[in-house]
């Protein structure tokens, strides 16, 4: 038999051309290009460009890409209705997902293997997502549904979708900085879903749609919203080093620190470290981001593990203004950029995934007895 290993851990399922995660070294790139120097020199439709094109675009590259996303700036009417029509207290996971797999009914193209068609479909999946979002948020607080715009970036346009103001330069560039780090990470759950399943030669809505409900589970997408409800919960500065230490007395997992791949420093947390430090300077509200220090740093100490992704981007969404349960939806917004690289991938080299089962079961039973004879 096959060496098992729960979870997959260390197992190599695939090779890829994407995205690099040096879990021992805090390092990760996409196609080649460090972390650092993409948040530093391109914005997000860029990457998105790189992981779909597999080389960053030129000036009129990247204009095209830009027209196809704000082209399909829109959502067909079934969808607009269903919107209107789901309970206002539905998760936005949900209703992303369920939004998502709808998608597919509007699409009576069929040739679902056909590279092309999927270049197209991946753009407007990633363009449609955050539509999709704003406007179940609109939609459950009784307002309108905002009219989409073409002037605006992918960042810019989901915060002017949200409220209906133009973002602030600082705001929407940190959200594009957001979005670049959480592009693509590798084989996690939610790409490996999605791999899965455009492997059977299912369709690309299919297969993002594994993917959403996938990253749904807390243990994958939802810890940047525990870790703002951890911040809640502890109330005030005075209280961290309390609250710390009766979670680790009781062995509780304190949300945001540590990671399953990275042994050290994840290389995104620093850029949203930078920009939460930012926000909560310009909003003089400097309680959430030195609470978070305190956690950061007796962790480190007692513990020696590092904040991750989800540690600081809690807080950078928060001081956006945005609401706590729109956190992973915004995590879904951008890793849709990479889902759909990955998707398209697979299909370029496909092979069903069918791994192999350890089966620790009985090796043999009793003979069966009828059923009135069964004690």
């Amino acid at each position: 038999m096959a060496l098992a290993a729960k979870g997959l851990e260390g197992i190599i399922a695939n090779e890829s051309k994407l995205s690099n995660v040096q879990g021992q070294e805090g390092k990760l790139s996409y196609l080649g290009y460090t972390i650092d120097d993409l948040v530093e020199n391109t914005s997000f439709e860029e990457v998105l460009y790189l992981l779909h094109r597999g080389q960053l675009p030129n000036r009129e590259e990247l204009d095209a890409l830009t027209s196809t996303l704000r082209a399909n700036r829109n959502l067909p009417q079934g969808i607009v209705d269903f919107l209107k029509s789901s309970p206002k207290d539905a998760g936005p996971m949900d209703i992303i997902r369920t939004g998502v797999s709808m998608l597919g009914l509007y699409d009576q193209r069929g040739e679902h293997q056909n590279r092309k068609l999927n270049e197209e479909r991946a753009l407007a999946i990633v363009a449609k997502i955050p539509l999709i979002v704003a406007a179940f948020h609109r939609c459950r607080q009784g307002l309108e549904i905002i009219v989409p715009r073409d002037d605006l970036s992918e960042a810019a346009h989901f915060l002017y979708l949200i409220n209906g103001e133009d973002p602030s330069e600082d705001a929407a560039k940190t959200l594009d900085v957001a979005y670049i780090l959480h592009a693509d990470h590798g084989m996690n759950a939610s790409t490996f879903s999605s791999r899965v399943t455009i492997a059977t030669l299912s369709d690309i809505y299919s297969s993002i749609t594994s993917a959403i409900g996938t990253l749904k589970g807390p243990l994958h997408g939802g810890a940047n919203e525990g870790v703002i409800q951890m911040l809640e919960e502890i109330g005030s500065e005075d209280a961290v080093d309390s609250y710390v230490e009766n979670k680790l007395e009781r062995k509780e997992k304190i949300m945001g620190i540590g990671h399953r791949v990275y042994k050290v420093l994840d290389p995104r947390a620093p850029h949203l470290r930078k920009m939460a430090i930012k926000l909560t300077e310009e909003l003089g509200d400097p309680k959430w981001i030195n609470m978070s220090e305190r956690i950061a740093d007796i962790m480190k100490e007692r513990k020696g593990l590092n904040a991750n992704v989800d540690f600081y981007s809690a807080t950078v969404y928060y001081s956006l203004g945005i609401p706590t349960d729109l956190f992973t939806p915004i995590f879904a917004i951008s890793r849709a950029s990479g889902w759909t690289a990955q998707v398209l991938e697979q299909l370029d080299d496909n092979r069903l995934y069918r791994p192999l089962t350890d089966y620790i079961g009985a090796d043999s039973q009793p003979p069966i007895l009828p059923i009135d004879e069964r004690s």
